[in-house]
């Protein structure tokens, strides 16, 4: 089933509720009554701040800017950064910056613990270099020791899919997302997208 990413209506931007089409999710009873959830106090602040962040910023600042001005509404003190070691250098000066604004900051990349890629039950033919040592990524460990820090904000910068999803199960305090890895892309995730109906049609609509 289908519902909101093929609508043609688009109703709820406007409010008409006459319009909605048949199994729109607005008309859905356990949709409408998350207004109750919002109640909670760190829900709707981070609701609230969002909102004022979004109309204040729209198309003026990049994300990066819109997170710090994020974390200062809901005065957040001390930051996590759960990162990608294969962006360590983009992960130094994104610590620069954050420590430029008072933050107090607590990092951990993807390889902590130095676990082997054994542990997972994977053969060195398995690994990307099968000459060498090659260390697991440790998503839970890098939420254990975050969660351990006792952060207010945690940030993922470049996480693999799966380990992205293993941190933000883990992971205690809320969480976005400044960097999506995709190193084909240059870190553009929605790039194939743009460019879905031609060249790289073939290979997002090839064998299935």
């Amino acid at each position: 089933m289908n519902i909101c990413s093929m609508c043609q209506i688009k109703a709820c931007g406007e409010n008409e509720t006459n319009k909605f089409p048949k199994n729109c999710p607005s008309m859905f009873e356990h949709v409408n009554n998350t207004n109750e959830l919002y109640k909670n106090e760190e829900d709707y602040k981070i609701a609230k701040t969002a909102a004022l962040v979004e109309k204040e910023n729209y198309c003026k600042m990049t994300r990066i800017e819109e997170i710090i001005d994020f974390c200062k509404r809901m005065e957040y003190k001390k930051i996590g950064f759960a990162f990608c070691m294969g962006l360590k250098k983009e992960m130094e000066t994104i610590y620069k910056v954050f420590s430029h604004y008072g933050f107090e900051i607590h990092s951990v990349g993807c390889k902590c613990g130095s676990i082997s890629k054994e542990f997972l039950g994977l053969n060195k033919e398995d690994q990307i270099h099968s000459d060498r040592f090659e260390p697991m990524c440790n998503p839970i460990g890098q939420a254990s020791y975050l969660n351990e820090c006792k952060t207010e904000f945690n940030i993922i910068v470049g996480l693999c899919v799966g380990h992205d999803t293993l941190f933000i199960k883990h992971v205690e305090a809320p969480i976005t997302i400044l960097a999506v890895k995709d190193r084909i892309t240059g870190h553009s995730p929605l790039a194939p997208i743009y460019i879905s109906e031609g060249y790289y049609n073939s290979k997002l609509f090839g064998e299935k």
